[in-house]
Protein backbone atom coordinates (compact mmCIF):
# COMPACT_ATOMS: atom_id res chain seq x y z
CA UNK A 1 0.00 0.00 0.00
CA UNK A 2 1.97 3.05 -1.19
CA UNK A 3 1.29 5.57 1.57
CA UNK A 4 3.67 7.31 3.95
CA UNK A 5 3.00 7.21 7.69
CA UNK A 6 4.93 7.96 10.86
CA UNK A 7 4.36 7.43 14.57
CA UNK A 8 6.31 8.40 17.68
CA UNK A 9 9.65 10.22 17.72
CA UNK A 10 12.22 10.09 14.91
CA UNK A 11 15.38 12.09 14.10
CA UNK A 12 15.44 14.74 11.39
CA UNK A 13 17.80 12.72 9.18
CA UNK A 14 18.08 8.98 8.55
CA UNK A 15 21.10 7.05 9.82
CA UNK A 16 22.21 9.75 12.23
CA UNK A 17 22.74 9.77 16.00
CA UNK A 18 19.45 9.68 17.93
CA UNK A 19 19.37 9.70 21.74
CA UNK A 20 16.79 9.65 24.50
CA UNK A 21 16.32 12.70 26.78
CA UNK A 22 18.54 10.86 29.27
CA UNK A 23 21.32 10.59 26.68
CA UNK A 24 20.95 6.87 25.83
CA UNK A 25 21.29 5.76 22.23
CA UNK A 26 18.28 4.64 20.23
CA UNK A 27 19.01 1.83 17.77
CA UNK A 28 17.88 2.13 14.15
CA UNK A 29 16.42 -0.81 12.18
CA UNK A 30 15.29 -0.95 8.55
CA UNK A 31 12.10 -3.00 8.22
CA UNK A 32 11.89 -3.70 4.49
CA UNK A 33 10.64 -6.05 1.80
CA UNK A 34 11.80 -7.24 -1.65
CA UNK A 35 15.42 -6.67 -0.69
CA UNK A 36 15.96 -2.90 -0.61
CA UNK A 37 13.47 -2.34 -3.44
CA UNK A 38 10.08 -2.80 -1.75
CA UNK A 39 8.08 -1.10 0.97
CA UNK A 40 10.13 -0.25 4.04
CA UNK A 41 10.01 1.60 7.35
CA UNK A 42 12.78 2.90 9.62
CA UNK A 43 12.35 2.08 13.30
CA UNK A 44 14.18 3.33 16.40
CA UNK A 45 14.50 0.97 19.41
CA UNK A 46 15.24 1.56 23.07
CA UNK A 47 17.37 -1.61 22.99
CA UNK A 48 19.20 -3.47 20.24
CA UNK A 49 16.57 -5.76 18.61
CA UNK A 50 19.16 -8.47 17.85
CA UNK A 51 19.69 -9.97 21.33
CA UNK A 52 18.76 -13.66 21.08
CA UNK A 53 19.26 -15.62 24.32
CA UNK A 54 18.05 -19.04 23.23
CA UNK A 55 16.29 -20.99 20.49
CA UNK A 56 14.12 -23.31 22.56
CA UNK A 57 12.72 -25.62 19.90
CA UNK A 58 11.57 -25.87 16.31
CA UNK A 59 8.67 -27.88 14.94
CA UNK A 60 6.84 -28.32 11.61
CA UNK A 61 3.44 -26.75 10.88
CA UNK A 62 3.15 -27.56 7.18
CA UNK A 63 -0.39 -28.41 6.04
CA UNK A 64 -1.01 -32.07 5.21
CA UNK A 65 -2.28 -32.62 1.67
CA UNK A 66 -5.38 -34.76 1.16
CA UNK A 67 -5.99 -33.97 -2.54
CA UNK A 68 -3.02 -32.59 -4.46
CA UNK A 69 -4.62 -32.26 -7.91
CA UNK A 70 -8.23 -31.38 -7.19
CA UNK A 71 -10.77 -31.16 -10.04
CA UNK A 72 -13.97 -31.32 -7.99
CA UNK A 73 -16.07 -28.42 -6.76
CA UNK A 74 -16.13 -28.66 -2.98
CA UNK A 75 -17.86 -26.98 -0.07
CA UNK A 76 -16.50 -26.64 3.47
CA UNK A 77 -18.49 -25.90 6.61
CA UNK A 78 -16.14 -23.29 8.03
CA UNK A 79 -17.89 -22.92 11.37
CA UNK A 80 -17.25 -26.62 12.00
CA UNK A 81 -13.59 -25.81 12.65
CA UNK A 82 -13.25 -26.28 16.42
CA UNK A 83 -12.68 -23.38 18.80
CA UNK A 84 -9.21 -23.73 20.38
CA UNK A 85 -7.62 -21.67 23.14
CA UNK A 86 -4.25 -20.98 21.54
CA UNK A 87 -4.16 -18.55 18.60
CA UNK A 88 -1.60 -20.45 16.52
CA UNK A 89 -3.05 -23.88 17.26
CA UNK A 90 -6.49 -22.65 16.22
CA UNK A 91 -5.29 -21.81 12.69
CA UNK A 92 -6.26 -24.58 10.25
CA UNK A 93 -5.04 -24.37 6.66
CA UNK A 94 -7.76 -25.76 4.40
CA UNK A 95 -6.50 -24.81 0.91
CA UNK A 96 -3.06 -23.77 -0.32
CA UNK A 97 -0.63 -23.46 -3.19
CA UNK A 98 2.82 -21.93 -3.70
CA UNK A 99 1.39 -18.39 -3.53
CA UNK A 100 -1.03 -18.45 -0.61
CA UNK A 101 -2.52 -20.38 2.30
CA UNK A 102 -6.24 -20.10 3.06
CA UNK A 103 -6.79 -20.57 6.78
CA UNK A 104 -9.73 -20.78 9.19
CA UNK A 105 -9.35 -20.04 12.88
CA UNK A 106 -11.53 -19.84 15.96
CA UNK A 107 -9.23 -18.79 18.82
CA UNK A 108 -10.89 -18.66 22.22
CA UNK A 109 -8.13 -16.79 24.04
CA UNK A 110 -6.01 -13.75 23.29
CA UNK A 111 -2.46 -14.12 22.04
CA UNK A 112 -0.68 -12.56 25.01
CA UNK A 113 1.65 -15.21 26.47
CA UNK A 114 4.10 -14.94 23.56
CA UNK A 115 4.69 -12.86 20.44
CA UNK A 116 4.30 -14.07 16.86
CA UNK A 117 6.16 -13.26 13.66
CA UNK A 118 5.36 -14.74 10.24
CA UNK A 119 8.47 -14.31 8.10
CA UNK A 120 7.04 -16.39 5.23
CA UNK A 121 3.95 -14.38 4.42
CA UNK A 122 1.95 -11.21 4.59
CA UNK A 123 -1.28 -11.97 6.46
CA UNK A 124 -4.77 -10.72 5.70
CA UNK A 125 -7.02 -11.56 8.67
CA UNK A 126 -10.74 -11.04 8.05
CA UNK A 127 -12.72 -10.65 11.27
CA UNK A 128 -15.99 -12.57 10.84
CA UNK A 129 -16.87 -12.73 14.51
CA UNK A 130 -15.20 -10.98 17.43
CA UNK A 131 -13.48 -7.71 18.22
CA UNK A 132 -10.37 -6.56 20.02
CA UNK A 133 -6.95 -5.02 19.49
CA UNK A 134 -4.05 -5.95 17.22
CA UNK A 135 -0.83 -5.04 19.07
CA UNK A 136 2.35 -4.75 16.98
CA UNK A 137 5.84 -3.33 17.35
CA UNK A 138 4.75 -0.50 15.02
CA UNK A 139 1.60 0.32 16.99
CA UNK A 140 -1.89 -0.91 17.79
CA UNK A 141 -5.14 -1.15 15.84
CA UNK A 142 -8.64 -1.68 17.24
CA UNK A 143 -10.71 -4.13 15.15
CA UNK A 144 -14.26 -5.43 14.89
CA UNK A 145 -16.62 -7.44 12.69
CA UNK A 146 -15.93 -6.91 8.99
CA UNK A 147 -12.37 -5.60 9.33
CA UNK A 148 -9.48 -6.82 7.21
CA UNK A 149 -6.23 -6.67 9.19
CA UNK A 150 -3.28 -6.48 6.78
CA UNK A 151 -0.09 -7.55 8.57
CA UNK A 152 3.15 -7.41 6.53
CA UNK A 153 5.60 -10.29 6.81
CA UNK A 154 8.06 -9.93 9.67
CA UNK A 155 5.65 -7.92 11.82
CA UNK A 156 5.85 -8.91 15.50
CA UNK A 157 2.38 -8.98 16.97
CA UNK A 158 -0.10 -10.08 19.59
CA UNK A 159 -3.91 -10.09 19.43
CA UNK A 160 -6.30 -9.28 22.27
CA UNK A 161 -9.88 -10.49 21.84
CA UNK A 162 -12.83 -9.10 23.76
CA UNK A 163 -14.70 -12.43 23.87
CA UNK A 164 -14.13 -16.16 23.37
CA UNK A 165 -16.36 -16.22 20.27
CA UNK A 166 -13.97 -15.39 17.45
CA UNK A 167 -14.10 -16.51 13.82
CA UNK A 168 -11.29 -15.55 11.46
CA UNK A 169 -10.76 -16.09 7.72
CA UNK A 170 -7.05 -15.71 7.00
CA UNK A 171 -5.06 -15.49 3.77
CA UNK A 172 -1.29 -15.87 4.04
CA UNK A 173 0.46 -14.42 0.98
CA UNK A 174 3.96 -15.40 -0.12
CA UNK A 175 4.25 -12.05 -1.93
CA UNK A 176 3.44 -8.55 -0.62
CA UNK A 177 -0.21 -7.49 -0.41
CA UNK A 178 -1.11 -4.32 -2.31
CA UNK A 179 -4.23 -2.40 -3.23
CA UNK A 180 -5.05 -3.03 -6.92
CA UNK A 181 -2.95 -1.16 -9.49
CA UNK A 182 -6.10 -0.17 -11.37
CA UNK A 183 -7.26 1.90 -8.40
CA UNK A 184 -4.06 4.01 -8.21
CA UNK A 185 -2.41 6.67 -10.36
CA UNK A 186 1.33 6.68 -11.12
CA UNK A 187 2.01 8.50 -7.83
CA UNK A 188 0.16 5.84 -5.82
CA UNK A 189 -2.89 7.94 -4.95
CA UNK A 190 -6.27 6.24 -5.21
CA UNK A 191 -8.27 7.38 -8.23
CA UNK A 192 -11.78 8.82 -8.19
CA UNK A 193 -13.34 5.61 -9.53
CA UNK A 194 -11.72 3.45 -6.84
CA UNK A 195 -14.29 1.72 -4.56
CA UNK A 196 -12.32 2.94 -1.54
CA UNK A 197 -9.70 5.58 -0.81
CA UNK A 198 -7.00 6.53 1.68
CA UNK A 199 -9.59 7.73 4.21
CA UNK A 200 -10.81 4.14 4.54
CA UNK A 201 -7.35 2.75 5.38
CA UNK A 202 -6.45 2.91 9.06
CA UNK A 203 -2.80 2.55 10.13
CA UNK A 204 -1.69 2.16 13.76
CA UNK A 205 -2.49 5.11 16.02
CA UNK A 206 -1.15 3.92 19.39
CA UNK A 207 2.53 3.09 19.90
CA UNK A 208 3.53 1.05 22.96
CA UNK A 209 7.20 1.45 23.88
CA UNK A 210 9.03 -0.74 26.41
CA UNK A 211 12.66 -0.78 27.52
CA UNK A 212 12.17 -3.95 29.59
CA UNK A 213 14.81 -6.68 29.67
CA UNK A 214 14.20 -10.31 30.56
CA UNK A 215 12.97 -13.39 28.70
CA UNK A 216 10.53 -12.69 25.85
CA UNK A 217 9.25 -15.55 23.68
CA UNK A 218 8.72 -14.89 19.98
CA UNK A 219 7.39 -17.72 17.83
CA UNK A 220 8.75 -17.24 14.33
CA UNK A 221 7.26 -18.95 11.29
CA UNK A 222 9.75 -19.74 8.52
CA UNK A 223 9.37 -22.29 5.72
CA UNK A 224 6.47 -24.06 7.44
CA UNK A 225 8.38 -24.35 10.71
CA UNK A 226 7.78 -22.59 14.03
CA UNK A 227 10.98 -21.59 15.82
CA UNK A 228 10.63 -20.49 19.45
CA UNK A 229 13.13 -17.74 20.23
CA UNK A 230 13.89 -16.19 23.61
CA UNK A 231 14.93 -12.56 23.25
CA UNK A 232 16.60 -10.49 25.96
CA UNK A 233 14.55 -7.34 25.33
CA UNK A 234 10.86 -6.59 24.92
CA UNK A 235 10.00 -6.69 21.18
CA UNK A 236 7.80 -3.58 21.48
CA UNK A 237 10.80 -1.32 22.01
CA UNK A 238 10.16 1.13 19.16
CA UNK A 239 10.02 4.82 20.17
CA UNK A 240 9.21 5.99 16.65
CA UNK A 241 9.19 5.01 13.01
CA UNK A 242 8.30 6.26 9.55
CA UNK A 243 7.88 4.75 6.11
CA UNK A 244 5.56 2.72 3.94
CA UNK A 245 5.68 -0.76 5.51
CA UNK A 246 3.21 -1.12 8.38
CA UNK A 247 0.01 -2.93 9.41
CA UNK A 248 -3.38 -1.40 8.72
CA UNK A 249 -7.06 -2.22 8.71
CA UNK A 250 -9.73 -1.80 6.08
CA UNK A 251 -13.40 -2.52 6.75
CA UNK A 252 -15.39 -4.49 4.20
CA UNK A 253 -18.26 -2.13 5.10
CA UNK A 254 -16.26 0.76 3.59
CA UNK A 255 -16.04 -0.92 0.17
CA UNK A 256 -18.28 1.05 -2.19
CA UNK A 257 -19.66 -1.34 -4.83
CA UNK A 258 -19.46 -0.66 -8.55
CA UNK A 259 -22.76 -1.37 -10.36
CA UNK A 260 -24.03 -1.29 -13.95
CA UNK A 261 -27.04 -1.83 -16.19
CA UNK A 262 -26.08 -5.47 -16.80
CA UNK A 263 -24.09 -7.96 -14.74
CA UNK A 264 -20.45 -6.94 -14.27
CA UNK A 265 -17.59 -9.44 -13.82
CA UNK A 266 -15.86 -10.24 -10.49
CA UNK A 267 -12.89 -7.83 -10.92
CA UNK A 268 -15.21 -4.96 -9.89
CA UNK A 269 -15.13 -6.47 -6.39
CA UNK A 270 -11.32 -6.60 -6.16
CA UNK A 271 -9.90 -5.32 -2.87
CA UNK A 272 -6.30 -6.61 -2.64
CA UNK A 273 -3.81 -8.14 -5.03
CA UNK A 274 -0.62 -10.16 -4.74
CA UNK A 275 1.69 -11.88 -7.21
CA UNK A 276 -0.43 -15.01 -7.62
CA UNK A 277 -3.96 -14.17 -6.51
CA UNK A 278 -6.53 -11.47 -5.73
CA UNK A 279 -8.95 -10.92 -2.85
CA UNK A 280 -12.43 -9.50 -3.57
CA UNK A 281 -15.26 -8.18 -1.38
CA UNK A 282 -18.93 -8.80 -2.17
CA UNK A 283 -21.01 -6.24 -0.30
CA UNK A 284 -24.67 -5.05 -0.18
CA UNK A 285 -25.45 -3.26 -3.44
CA UNK A 286 -28.10 -2.45 -6.01
CA UNK A 287 -28.58 -5.05 -8.70
CA UNK A 288 -28.22 -4.39 -12.43
CA UNK A 289 -30.87 -1.97 -13.69
CA UNK A 290 -31.36 -2.85 -17.38
CA UNK A 291 -35.09 -3.72 -17.71
CA UNK A 292 -34.19 -7.26 -18.84
CA UNK A 293 -31.11 -7.69 -16.62
CA UNK A 294 -30.31 -11.04 -15.03
CA UNK A 295 -28.63 -10.20 -11.70
CA UNK A 296 -27.35 -13.74 -11.15
CA UNK A 297 -23.86 -14.32 -12.58
CA UNK A 298 -23.68 -16.09 -15.90
CA UNK A 299 -22.16 -19.56 -16.11
CA UNK A 300 -18.43 -19.28 -16.59
CA UNK A 301 -15.40 -21.52 -16.85
CA UNK A 302 -12.44 -20.93 -14.59
CA UNK A 303 -9.83 -21.68 -17.24
CA UNK A 304 -6.98 -19.86 -15.50
CA UNK A 305 -7.92 -19.64 -11.82
CA UNK A 306 -9.40 -21.45 -8.85
CA UNK A 307 -12.25 -19.53 -7.21
CA UNK A 308 -12.77 -19.59 -3.45
CA UNK A 309 -15.78 -17.90 -1.84
CA UNK A 310 -16.11 -17.38 1.90
CA UNK A 311 -19.72 -16.57 2.83
CA UNK A 312 -19.95 -14.02 5.63
CA UNK A 313 -23.58 -12.91 5.96
CA UNK A 314 -26.80 -12.30 4.06
CA UNK A 315 -28.37 -14.31 1.25
CA UNK A 316 -25.89 -15.18 -1.50
CA UNK A 317 -28.35 -15.22 -4.39
CA UNK A 318 -26.45 -17.48 -6.81
CA UNK A 319 -26.18 -20.42 -4.38
CA UNK A 320 -28.68 -22.67 -2.62
CA UNK A 321 -28.36 -23.79 1.00
CA UNK A 322 -25.48 -21.51 1.91
CA UNK A 323 -24.60 -20.90 5.58
CA UNK A 324 -22.42 -18.36 7.38
CA UNK A 325 -18.78 -19.38 7.37
CA UNK A 326 -19.19 -21.77 4.43
CA UNK A 327 -16.42 -21.97 1.82
CA UNK A 328 -16.81 -23.09 -1.78
CA UNK A 329 -13.99 -23.99 -4.16
CA UNK A 330 -14.60 -24.05 -7.91
CA UNK A 331 -11.41 -25.31 -9.56
CA UNK A 332 -9.94 -24.14 -12.84
CA UNK A 333 -10.91 -26.14 -15.91
CA UNK A 334 -14.61 -26.78 -15.29
CA UNK A 335 -17.59 -24.42 -15.66
CA UNK A 336 -19.71 -23.28 -12.75
CA UNK A 337 -22.58 -20.89 -12.26
CA UNK A 338 -25.83 -20.29 -10.40
CA UNK A 339 -27.51 -23.22 -8.70
CA UNK A 340 -30.78 -24.49 -10.27
CA UNK A 341 -33.49 -21.85 -9.85
CA UNK A 342 -31.08 -19.09 -8.77
CA UNK A 343 -31.03 -17.36 -12.15
CA UNK A 344 -34.82 -17.33 -12.36
CA UNK A 345 -35.20 -16.09 -8.78
CA UNK A 346 -32.84 -13.20 -9.40
CA UNK A 347 -34.79 -11.65 -12.27
CA UNK A 348 -36.60 -8.54 -11.12
CA UNK A 349 -34.73 -8.33 -7.81
CA UNK A 350 -33.49 -4.83 -7.00
CA UNK A 351 -30.75 -5.32 -4.39
CA UNK A 352 -28.75 -7.79 -2.35
CA UNK A 353 -27.57 -7.80 1.26
CA UNK A 354 -24.90 -10.45 0.66
CA UNK A 355 -21.49 -10.20 2.27
CA UNK A 356 -18.65 -12.46 1.16
CA UNK A 357 -14.89 -12.62 0.59
CA UNK A 358 -13.50 -14.18 -2.59
CA UNK A 359 -9.97 -15.40 -3.32
CA UNK A 360 -9.06 -16.15 -6.96
CA UNK A 361 -5.73 -17.94 -7.38
CA UNK A 362 -3.80 -18.42 -10.61
CA UNK A 363 -2.29 -21.72 -9.53
CA UNK A 364 -4.37 -24.74 -8.50
CA UNK A 365 -5.17 -25.10 -4.81
CA UNK A 366 -4.45 -28.28 -2.90
CA UNK A 367 -7.02 -29.58 -0.43
CA UNK A 368 -5.75 -30.39 3.06
CA UNK A 369 -6.69 -33.02 5.62
CA UNK A 370 -8.23 -30.23 7.74
CA UNK A 371 -10.52 -29.37 4.81
CA UNK A 372 -11.66 -32.97 4.37
CA UNK A 373 -12.85 -33.01 7.99
CA UNK A 374 -15.42 -30.27 7.26
CA UNK A 375 -16.23 -31.10 3.62
CA UNK A 376 -19.71 -31.56 2.10
CA UNK A 377 -19.10 -34.60 -0.12
CA UNK A 378 -22.13 -34.01 -2.37
CA UNK A 379 -21.58 -30.35 -3.28
CA UNK A 380 -20.18 -31.07 -6.74
CA UNK A 381 -23.53 -32.66 -7.68
CA UNK A 382 -25.64 -29.72 -6.49
CA UNK A 383 -26.18 -28.34 -10.02
CA UNK A 384 -28.22 -31.36 -11.10
CA UNK A 385 -31.90 -30.69 -11.86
Amino acid sequence: MPRYHKLGNIPEKRHTVFKSPEGDFYYEELFGTVGFDGMSSLMYHTNRPTQVKEVVKSYPVAPKVAVEKNMKSISLQGFSVPAIDDFLESRKTVLFNADCYIVLASPKKSLTEYFYKNTDSDEVIFIHEGSGKLRTHLGNIEFEYGDYLVIPRGMIYQIEFNTENNRLFIVESKSPIYTPKGYRNWFGQHLEHSPFCERDIHPPTELETYADKGDFTIKVKKEDMIHEYIYACHPFSVVGWDGYNFPYKFSIHDFEPITGRVHLPPPIHQTFEAAGFVICSFVPRLYDYHPDAIPAPYNHSNIDSDEVLYYVDGDFMSRNNIERGQITLHPAGIPHGPHPGAMERSIGQKETEELAVMVDTFKPLMVTEEAVKIQDDDYFQSWLD
